[in-house]
């Protein structure tokens, strides 16, 4: 099956310490069904203090968003910027004289298409 969210999509967090919030999808792992969203399972990280080629040293804590489950995620419909579900609809479209078969993300709410 597609793939419901996307790189650069809008979703808000449905579960956790962060419910309720809206962010863009940085990264998807699909091999562990997990997505980064920016602003979001924000941790601090702490680095091990090294140097560079040029001798400047590099490491200290720093903040980092750590990836979240697709379940606990879901689209935020163009519409009434609300959580919505995604769908997938068949289209026919026509390029070069060639016929084509796509399928297109659409939101289950409102229809319109992602």
């Amino acid at each position: 099956m597609g793939a419901k969210i996307k790189k650069d999509d809008l979703v808000q967090v449905l579960s956790g310490k962060d419910k309720g919030l809206q962010g863009k999808v940085l990264k998807v792992i699909p091999s562990e069904q997990r997505v980064i969203v920016e602003g979001v399972n924000v941790v601090t990280k702490h680095n091990r203090e090294g140097q560079t080629e040029r001798g400047s040293k590099t490491g200290g804590i720093e903040k980092v968003e750590a990836p979240i489950h697709v379940s606990n995620v879901a689209i935020v419909d163009p519409e009434t910027k609300k959580p919505t579900r995604v769908g997938f609809r068949l289209e026919t479209v026509t390029k070069d004289g060639r016929e084509k078969t796509v399928r297109i993300r659409y939101a289950k709410a409102s229809g319109k298409d992602l």
